[in-house]
């Protein structure tokens, strides 16, 4: 073997073990990026679904009271995130906390009632699609869908394809769903959006594992502000209608900072008989301060109340009195953090066998 040849083949053996270190490094750096106290001023994610359809209270809000919600985000200087961000910045902590609109499911009031209002004050969104009823009575058709994607300011997301009640089905049904809906997106918008949310907000850990391996985020319909120690196929958001649109609420909760934690446990959200009431771990950072002023209130045996917790450290340990009535189980926790308010909320799905 020549020397030239034998320099050659030394450089690229160096070259290999450059690359692979590089490589480690990457995915240390990545990991390091959800094991960090990192200060994010974080993304206060709101959710809607209908406008101006008041026989629907649970799912609606009054256009009037939508425009005063969102003079009070131009009020307190708040900035709205551009969905175009949400994957390649993800992982770069907010100086400055931002706004995030998201509405869900296409319903034609949308269309019709809200859009002109973000449209005219260029306030950017994510409008979750559930591919089935498009162009139903009382839902969005795809040329008008495509209006929105083809604007500044709309960015169109993945909503699986009946909207059914996900959970319910056996893996392969799932799955199914999920690829006829992808297919649908692909055939009518000529991609697949990167962006998913789980209908009603429930998941198992299979679900999120499947959906984690086909998108770059996914949503949830837990209350809570993302920072980037957030699990990115489990984010919060703050559903609002007409209970939960009052204003003096609406106030506060806009002005909620994130609670970071390092780990939240069980992983796996939806429960039976065997495993109701999970325990719930929470693993906090050493640098947030004043974690026992913290309180959380959960819905566990049909009410909410206070729940009784116990600290370990760092961890804070919440045992249930009772089990959690289907369908949800709901525990939300809040922190005065020297006048701060942080917030976090996590959901069960809780089923009978």
């Amino acid at each position: 073997m020549t020397i030239k040849k034998i320099l050659s083949l030394v450089a690229s053996i160096i070259s290999f073990f450059i690359l692979q270190f590089l490589a480690l490094s990457n995915t240390n750096a990545q990991e390091n990026n959800f094991k960090y106290y990192s200060e994010d001023k974080g993304i206060l994610s709101i959710m809607y679904h209908r406008f101006n359809e008041n026989k629907y209270p649970s799912t609606n809000i009054r256009m009037d009271v939508f425009e005063k919600q969102m003079q009070i985000i131009k009020k307190l200087k708040y900035d709205y995130y551009n969905p175009s961000f949400l994957i390649k910045n993800f992982d770069n902590p907010k100086k400055k906390k931002k706004i995030l609109i998201t509405i869900d499911d296409g319903f034609k009031s949308f269309y019709s009632e809200a859009w002109p209002f973000l449209k005219k004050n260029k306030i950017p969104f994510i409008l979750f699609i559930s591919t089935e009823p498009v162009g139903k009575k009382g839902y969005m058709n795809w040329n008008e869908i495509k209006e929105i994607e083809n604007s500044e300011i709309g960015f169109i997301g993945h909503h699986s394809h009946t909207h059914k009640y996900l959970i319910d089905m056996n893996y392969s049904d799932f799955v199914k769903d999920i690829e006829k809906a992808t297919k649908i997106f692909q055939d009518q918008l000529g991609y697949v959006p990167e962006i998913f949310s789980y209908p009603f907000g429930e998941y198992s850990k299979s679900m999120k594992d499947y959906i984690s391996k086909k998108f770059k985020i996914a949503f949830g319909q837990h209350s809570g502000v993302i920072d980037i120690n957030k699990d990115k196929f489990e984010l919060p958001r703050f559903p609002i209608n007409e209970k939960y649109g009052e204003l003096n609420r609406f106030n506060s909760l806009i002005n909620y900072s994130p609670l970071e934690y390092k780990s939240l446990k069980p992983e796996e959200k939806k429960i039976t008989d065997k495993d109701n009431p999970p325990q719930l771990v929470i693993e906090f950072f050493k640098e947030q301060k004043n974690i026992r002023n913290i309180n959380c209130y959960s819905n566990d045996g049909g009410n909410w109340k206070k729940s009784n917790l116990k600290f370990q450290k760092q961890k804070l340990i919440i045992d249930f009195d009772k089990k959690f009535l289907p369908r949800r189980g709901r525990i939300n926790c809040s922190l005065n953090d020297k006048g701060k308010w942080r917030w976090f909320g996590t959901q069960f799905t809780v089923k009978n066998n």
